[in-house]
């Protein structure tokens, strides 16, 4: 079994910080993409950050400059560390995670169970 557990989320003033993290357990030979997505209510689910093993990192235009994703490869664990938060980034953050398991050789896509960021005075 996989499993994904994200921390960090909660309330936070406008211009404030937050940071979240997913670590992943379980059955893990090898992990690739790691991102996070965020989900408002009434609206679809947006991709956030991504970051691959070697590091390499994209971002939504509305994050650029204020989030930073990171990852730490001995741990299975992703990071999204969030500045200067805006009501608009008010959602439920997920993270995702490509994982390939022992004597296997597919990367298949799993999912944690979310944690709601409130951005709000």
């Amino acid at each position: 079994q996989v499993k994904l557990v994200e921390s960090g989320g909660g309330l936070v003033q406008p211009g404030g910080s937050l940071r979240l993290s997913c670590q992943a357990s379980g059955s893990i030979f090898r992990i690739n993409i790691m991102s996070w997505y965020r989900q408002a209510p009434g609206k679809q689910r947006e991709l956030v950050a991504t970051i691959n093993r070697a590091g390499t990192t994209t971002y939504v235009d509305s994050v650029k400059g204020r989030f930073t994703i990171s990852r730490d490869n001995a741990k299975n664990t992703v990071y999204l560390q969030m500045d200067v938060l805006k009501p608009e980034d008010t959602a439920v953050y997920s993270c995702n995670a490509d994982i390939q398991k022992p004597d296997t050789y597919s990367f298949i896509p799993y999912w944690g169970q979310g944690t709601q960021v409130t951005v709000s005075s």
